[in-house]
C-alpha cells in the first residue's frame, strides 16, 4: 500500500519551477509562511523547553518535512538549527530543493521517498504542511507519521476545512476568481475536517494538543494566528 497519489505529485512537478518564485504560482504559500513558520517555532520552544534568544534555538531537534517541495519551510528551519530532513514524492520537486539548498550553505537530507519508506528512523517533529489533502490512503498516512516519532516528540498536520466556507474561499475564488493557485490544484472533497484527523489520530494512540486557526486579511494582504478554523487550521498531536 502506498500514501502517494500520483496525479497529485504531478501537479506540483509540473509548477517545481516556480517555488521560490515569490510571485509565482507558490505566492500564497510564500505570504502564509512566515506565519506558520512562527506558530510552529514557538509551538517548538515550548514543547520542548528551547531557548529562543539563541542564534539556533532548533539544534539537536531533529524534523521531518514531509511533502517538502522546494524547501519553503525546510531551509528556515534548518537555518535555525534543526536536523531536518525533507522528503517529496517528487523528484523534481527534490532536484529543485537541492539546487536552491547549494547556494544557501545549509545542510538538509533531501530524498524523493514516501512516508511509509521511512520506517526505520524516529523524528522529534513530524511536519505534514498542506499534504494531506493531496495523498491517498490517509490512515496509512497518519499511522506513519505515529511511527516516525521519538519519544515525546510532535506531530503537526496543517490542511484545509471542508465546508461551504472553504469551497467558496479556498477553492472557487483562490483559484478561478483571484487566479492564485492553478485550477484544479485542490480537490474540496479531498479537504478534512479536525475532527476527521482527530478521530483517525487516536485510533493510532495520538493525542490532540492543539487545534489553531489561520486567517488571511484580504485589505492588507497579511496571515494571522487565530480561534477561527474555517478555513485554515493545524493540530498538533504527541
Amino acid at each position: 500500500m502506498t500514501t502517494i497519489n500520483q496525479n497529485e505529485v504531478n501537479k506540483f512537478t509540473a509548477m517545481a519551477n516556480e517555488w521560490w518564485n515569490e510571485n509565482g504560482k507558490f505566492k500564497p504559500l510564500h505570504r502564509f509562511n512566515p506565519t506558520r513558520l512562527n506558530f510552529i517555532t514557538s509551538y517548538l520552544a515550548k514543547h520542548f523547553c528551547l531557548s529562543q534568544n539563541q542564534q539556533f534555538p532548533l539544534q539537536n531537534i531533529k524534523i521531518l518535512d514531509i511533502g517538502c517541495g522546494g524547501g519553503l519551510v525546510a531551509e528556515p528551519l534548518a537555518r535555525l538549527g534543526a536536523d531536518v530532513c525533507g522528503i517529496d514524492a517528487s523528484p523534481t520537486n527534490i532536484e529543485i530543493a537541492k539546487l536552491h539548498l547549494a547556494s544557501s550553505g545549509l545542510v538538509i537530507d533531501y530524498r524523493c521517498n514516501s512516508i511509509e519508506q521511512l520506517q526505520e528512523q524516529k523524528f522529534d517533529v513530524v511536519l505534514a504542511l498542506e499534504v494531506i489533502e493531496h495523498i491517498d490512503n490517509i490512515e496509512l498516512f497518519i499511522q506513519s507519521c505515529r511511527n516516525l516519532l521519538a519519544e515525546n516528540g510532535i506531530l503537526f498536520v496543517a490542511t484545509i476545512n471542508r465546508n461551504l466556507k472553504s469551497l467558496l474561499c479556498a477553492k472557487f475564488a483562490v483559484e478561478y476568481i483571484l487566479r492564485w493557485l492553478p485550477i484544479g490544484t485542490h480537490s474540496w472533497h479531498k479537504f478534512l475536517k479536525p475532527s476527521e484527523i482527530n478521530e483517525i489520530a487516536n485510533k493510532y494512540g495520538l493525542k490532540l494538543l492543539h487545534l489553531q486557526g489561520f486567517s488571511y486579511n484580504i485589505l492588507n494582504d497579511c496571515w494571522k494566528e487565530s480561534g477561527n478554523i474555517d478555513i485554515n487550521y493545524c493540530l498538533v498531536f504527541a
